[in-house]
């Protein structure tokens, strides 16, 4: 059932601790009320659930709608910013890093959001928009947009930075 707390343990190094990484650490605390939150969702108590992620977002900076399934092991690393939509899935053995966006393109009432597969790295501030699957073992860089499915093993980048002007 703590399995992410092993996750994030042989994860980062940083951590002293499970109860550190529990009780301080934002991903592992979203993660937990998310497990509650979906709980309540599954059984229909929808205003509750959204009641219990408001809660998680106000606390960790990080939403996870109550309808995301979320694989085992999700490592959410700083975590701040991150958005995860309703329809999204993610597989097992993930990590996401702050700012990233698992969002939506359209507003109907039908699956909208990314599918995600195992052992993906999605990198800071990266958005993965609309109904699409991410293969296994696929890496995206920082600040990348995907609107497009990618195969396994993919790896992509966001395009380099361009100077416009020199300041003299």
């Amino acid at each position: 059932m703590f399995d992410f707390l092993r996750a994030y343990r042989r994860y980062d190094p940083a951590a002293k601790s499970y109860l550190e990484i529990f009780l301080l650490y934002p991903g592992p605390r979203a993660l937990f009320i998310h497990r509650i939150a979906h709980a309540l969702y599954d059984v229909r108590l929808y205003f509750l659930a959204r009641f219990v992620a408001d809660i998680s977002r106000t606390i960790t900076g990080i939403e996870i709608h109550p309808g995301a399934i979320i694989g085992k092991r999700l490592v959410i690393d700083h975590g701040v910013g991150c958005v995860i939509g309703e329809t999204a899935v993610v597989g097992d053995d993930c990590v996401i890093f702050h700012g990233v966006t698992l969002g939506g393109i359209k507003f109907d009432p039908v699956k909208r959001h990314p599918t995600v597969g195992n052992r993906v790295l999605i990198g800071a501030g990266a958005k993965v928009l609309g109904p699409i699957h991410i293969g296994d073992d696929v890496r995206i860089g920082a600040n990348a947009v995907v609107m497009k499915p990618l195969q396994a093993g993919a790896i992509i980048v966001a395009p380099q930075s361009i100077e416009l002007e020199k300041k003299p």
